[in-house]
C-alpha cells in the first residue's frame, strides 16, 4: 500500500545550514529534480535519505513512492481512508497525504525527486543507520494502525518500554513509548567515537552525552531539529536467525 521508502522529509527556513549541517556529518548530496517550486535538497549515507524542504508543511514526514497514486488513492478513500490531503489531476504532481495516530505525517507521491544513491556508499560520521523512530503514547494502538501499512514486524519488545519495528516499505520504522523521545529521530551504529568527537569540536554542533533514549552514548540535534542517537549496540539486541532444517549442524 505504501509503495517503496523514499525520504525522510523534514522542513528548514535555512536550507543551506541544514544542507551543510548534514554534509559535515559525512552525507552526499544527491542530484535533486526540479518536480518541486521550493528550495529543496537530499543528503544520504546510502540507506537513510533525507529530504530537506524550504516550504511549511506537516512534517517531519515519511514520504513514499507510490506508482499508480491517483487511482489507489481513490480506492483508498473510498473504502474510509481518511487522507489529510488530496492533489490528484492530470496537471499537478500527484501527492496525498495523512498522519498516524499519534499525529506523524505520511506522505505519499507519484515518482522520485532525486536520483538514487550509490549503493557503495560510505556509513556517514554517525555510522551505520538501523531506525528511525517515532514516538508513540500507546505502541500497541500504534502498531495496530501501522500492520496493514507495513506488514512485516522486524522486532518486538516489551519491557522496560514497548517498542516494535516494522519493515516499512524498505524503511526500518520503530515505534517506541520512550519518554526520552519527542521527536521522529535516527539511530545509528557507531563505531568510530574519536571521529564523532573531533566534529563534535571542530564544528560546534549542539549534542549530549548519554540523552536517556535507550542506552545512546551521544545526541546530535539537527538545526531544524531532528535528533540523530548514537549507539554502541542496537538496543534490541542482535538478530539471529533459526536454522529450521533437518540436517545436523556441521562438525
Amino acid at each position: 500500500m505504501l509503495g517503496q521508502f523514499l525520504e525522510f522529509s523534514v522542513r528548514t527556513p535555512d536550507i543551506i545550514e541544514t544542507l551543510g549541517f548534514y554534509k559535515l556529518l559525512g552525507f552526499r548530496e544527491l542530484d535533486s529534480s526540479d518536480i518541486w517550486s521550493h528550495r529543496y535538497a537530499v543528503v544520504s549515507d546510502g540507506v537513510i535519505n533525507i529530504g530537506i524542504h524550504d516550504r511549511d508543511f506537516d512534517g517531519p514526514a515519511l514520504t513514499f513512492v507510490h506508482q499508480d497514486l491517483a487511482r489507489d488513492a481513490l480506492s483508498m478513500s473510498d473504502h474510509g481512508f481518511d487522507f489529510k490531503f488530496m492533489r490528484l489531476d492530470e496537471d499537478v504532481f500527484n501527492e496525498v497525504g495523512f498522519s498516524d495516530r499519534d499525529g506523524h505525517a505520511v506522505r505519499m507521491i507519484e515518482a522520485r525527486t532525486f536520483s538514487p544513491p550509490d549503493e557503495f556508499m560510505d556509513n556517514s560520521l554517525c555510522g551505520r543507520f538501523f531506525e528511525l523512530t517515532l514516538p508513540a503514547r500507546d505502541v500497541l494502538r500504534a502498531g495496530r494502525f501501522w500492520a496493514p501499512l507495513a506488514p512485516e514486524l522486524l522486532r518486538m519488545r516489551e519491557t522496560p518500554t514497548t517498542h516494535m519495528r516494522f519493515n516499512a516499505a524498505g524503511l526500518p520504522l520503530g515505534l517506541s513509548e520512550s519518554i526520552a523521545l519527542q521527536t521522529p529521530s535516527m539511530s545509528f551504529l557507531c563505531a568510530d567515537k574519536e571521529a564523532v568527537w573531533i566534529a563534535m569540536a571542530q564544528h560546534g554542533f549542539k549534542h549530549k552525552e548519554f540523552p536517556g533514549f535507550e542506552g545512546a552514548f551521544m545526541s546530535i540535534s539537527a538545526p531544524e531539529g531532528t535528533e540523530l542517537f548514537l549507539f554502541d549496540e542496537d538496543f534490541l539486541g542482535e538478530l539471529y536467525e533459526v536454522d529450521e532444517s533437518d540436517e545436523p549442524p556441521p562438525k
